[in-house]
């Protein structure tokens, strides 16, 4: 009974050669590629939460609406990170010849409608917008980034969210509602985020400038030593609004896949 319920999932990697040309056809060329990383998520988060939160989305929506769901690519750039154990960090240039090669393989198998869904916040957008591009140019194919922050600068202020910041409020009661065995928020140590003006990177701060540098490692070292690498309030979080956040992503996700289905 596992087994079925397995091989009838919207994942790629549990179907035979023949099941994903079935899957290929229902999809109307489209398919979803989750992007994030694993890196230190302070002491009450997986390393792997960014992945993770691009995972439960993206596969929501491929169920929803028939679209492919390719394996994760589970590695980000991370080299602000590094200052704690478990983190791995991959070049930008590396990453975005990875999946440059993952879409060139979908769309050569009809795939030719392809979003990827970056979980590692502002830090991925750079190299997949290079990417996309590239993909676009030379293979006439389509892309597009679907990245939860800006997809949900419409609702986190109605939710009470803070800022964003790392392994905060917002990731957290994300990870609460999606994947609560993973999550240890007594061991959460609050960091509160200070207004830096002009280059607060928050999609709900009206003055973000996007111009954003990964943090040094003194900085990071600091936030380390403070509360294990959090910046926020991950002690406000909640599974209640975590599921709210999450829905509300999963119906703009499956607006998008609809569109390029229809197109």
């Amino acid at each position: 009974q596992r087994q079925m319920c397995i091989r009838d999932s919207a994942w790629l990697q549990t179907k035979s050669w023949e099941e994903a040309k079935e899957a290929i056809v229902k999809s109307k060329g489209v398919a979803i590629v989750p992007i994030g990383s694993v890196e230190q998520h302070s002491y009450h988060l997986p390393l792997g939460t960014d992945t993770y939160v691009a995972m439960t989305i993206a596969e929501e929506a491929a169920e929803k609406t028939g679209a492919v769901l390719t394996p994760p690519v589970w590695f980000g750039w991370s080299p602000h990170h590094m200052v704690l154990p478990g983190t791995v960090t991959i070049r930008p240039e590396v990453l975005s010849e990875l999946t440059y090669d993952i879409i060139e393989s979908l769309n050569a198998h009809g795939l030719n409608k392809i979003i990827l869904i970056n979980g590692h916040r502002i830090v991925n957008v750079v190299w997949m917008q290079i990417c996309a591009q590239r993909a676009q140019s030379k293979l006439g194919c389509t892309v597009k980034i679907f990245d939860p922050a800006y997809m949900s600068k419409d609702i986190v202020k109605e939710l009470g969210f803070g800022p964003v910041g790392h392994a905060e409020e917002v990731e957290t009661s994300h990870m609460m509602a999606r994947y609560p065995d993973m999550v240890h928020l007594e061991k959460a140590v609050d960091n509160p985020i200070k207004d830096t003006p002009l280059y607060s990177v928050d999609p709900t701060y009206e003055h973000d400038t996007l111009c954003y540098v990964p943090s040094t490692i003194d900085h990071a070292r600091a936030a380390a030593k403070k509360s294990g690498g959090c910046t926020g309030e991950p002690s406000k979080s909640d599974a209640r609004r975590g599921q709210i956040y999450h829905d509300h992503l999963v119906k703009n996700l499956v607006s998008v896949v609809e569109q390029l289905q229809n197109a």
